[in-house]
């Protein structure tokens, strides 16, 4: 199994210029083997990724030999990522073709900008003479050429690292390692069960009856965004004061990601303490369209979630039950099965006709969403269609 662990780094300014250098000789490399794509192919050539970094060993030591300052691997591996994004791309004009995905979502490779997911990667690999070329110590990570730097916190897990990816957030760098474990899942053998009814106000609802409050952070910063977009916006292009600027918005962009992703990991962990987690098949493209709630259910990060839990519940041994996209949860009365067909979205909590039972919308919603799992779907309280269980594999690494 391999993990991913992203930890921030506390480079030296010799070592910061050295990290800029590298993003740039990686990002080079990369346009360079999308123009030499682009020449090849349309003089009815087939070009390659393999023979591209090939090209490219061959001339850069006459043409390009201020690549030889940093690591060989930025190189290598900018032209690998533009084989991975046409490998992509090809994947996705099939399906286009077979009608099964959107022409706007076709991910067509384009050149790279500086300043944009600046980033290169460093990595052991197969030589046999430089077998620990990214190694750690305590707080520290032995990078090729630039040496050991200083890390805030310690590698978490246990194994052999085959790589380390260096990227710049804003005015800071990180190093995500690629480390191979050996973990096997433990067997579950209790039969406990949670329903989780995602929302706006309330993060998370458990069948259990807890709710975990959603942090909010686009909405707490929204007015300090506004105010320095629009101080970015007066700044001179090119001045050094736009510079800062810039910086500076950046900055509370990664504290807005950083608080919702600490949320969330805080949630899906809890969550794994549970057999079978039974969440909804959300559409959240869809939701996304509504204009009114769009800011507000983009702030959560519902797709965030299920890709943190997915992978959490299969290092867990847990199990997770997606619920049939229609299913109403809501409507239905989690005491005696009744369907409320006329309940509002802005009914919050509702009465039901039948047993005169007093209802959270959410509690409800979470606690039918745990008996569609307890019970076969079709037998569910108004269920339409089949639920299906997922045990999916660990999020690859970068």
């Amino acid at each position: 199994m391999i993990l991913a662990h992203r930890i921030r780094l506390v480079p030296t300014a010799d070592q910061e210029s050295y990290f800029a250098r590298a993003c740039g000789v990686a990002r080079f490399a990369y346009n360079w083997a999308l123009a030499e794509w682009r020449r090849q192919y349309a003089a009815g050539e087939k070009p390659s990724e393999a023979a591209l970094r090939k090209q490219l060993n061959a001339l850069k030591h006459e043409q390009f030999p201020w690549m030889r300052e940093v690591t060989k691997n930025a190189a290598q591996h900018g032209i690998k990522n533009l084989g991975r994004a046409y490998t992509n791309f090809f994947d996705d004009l099939k399906k286009y073709r077979r009608k099964e995905l959107p022409w706007t979502r076709v991910r067509v490779p384009t050149f790279k900008k500086k300043g944009r997911h600046d980033g290169f990667r460093a990595d052991n690999g197969p030589d046999k003479d430089h077998p620990d070329a990214v190694r750690t110590n305590g707080k520290r990570v032995n990078l090729p050429i630039i040496g050991w730097v200083a890390m805030r916190e310690e590698v978490r897990f246990a194994g052999r690292i085959l790589s380390a990816t260096i990227s710049r957030r804003a005015d800071a760098w990180y190093a995500s390692f690629a480390i191979e474990v050996e973990h096997e899942p433990d067997v579950r053998i209790d039969d406990t069960v949670v329903g989780v009814d995602l929302g706006i106000t309330a993060l998370a609802t458990l069948s259990e009856g807890s709710k975990v409050a959603a942090p909010k952070p686009l909405r707490r910063y929204l007015q300090k965004l506004r105010r320095l977009s629009r101080s970015l916006s007066r700044k001179q292009r090119g001045s050094r004061n736009r510079a800062k600027a810039k910086t500076k918005l950046a900055r509370l962009h990664r504290r807005v990601a950083d608080i919702r992703t600490d949320a969330l990991h805080k949630l899906t962990t809890s969550l794994t303490r549970y057999r079978t987690i039974v969440i909804e098949d959300l559409n959240v493209a869809g939701m996304l369209a509504n204009r009114k709630l769009s800011r507000a259910i983009a702030d959560v990060g519902f797709f965030e979630f299920r890709r943190q839990l997915q992978y959490k519940a299969a290092m867990a041994g847990s199990a997770i039950v997606v619920a049939d996209r229609w299913f109403p949860s809501s409507k239905l009365c989690s005491t005696c099965c009744a369907k409320n067909e006329f309940l509002a979205l802005t009914e919050r909590t509702w009465t039901c006709a039948s047993c005169d039972t007093s209802h959270d919308r959410d509690v409800n919603a979470a606690r039918n969403l745990a008996r569609y799992a307890e019970s076969s779907p079709a037998s569910a309280c108004g269920a339409e269609g089949t639920g299906r269980e997922e045990n999916f594999a660990v999020k690859p690494a970068a």
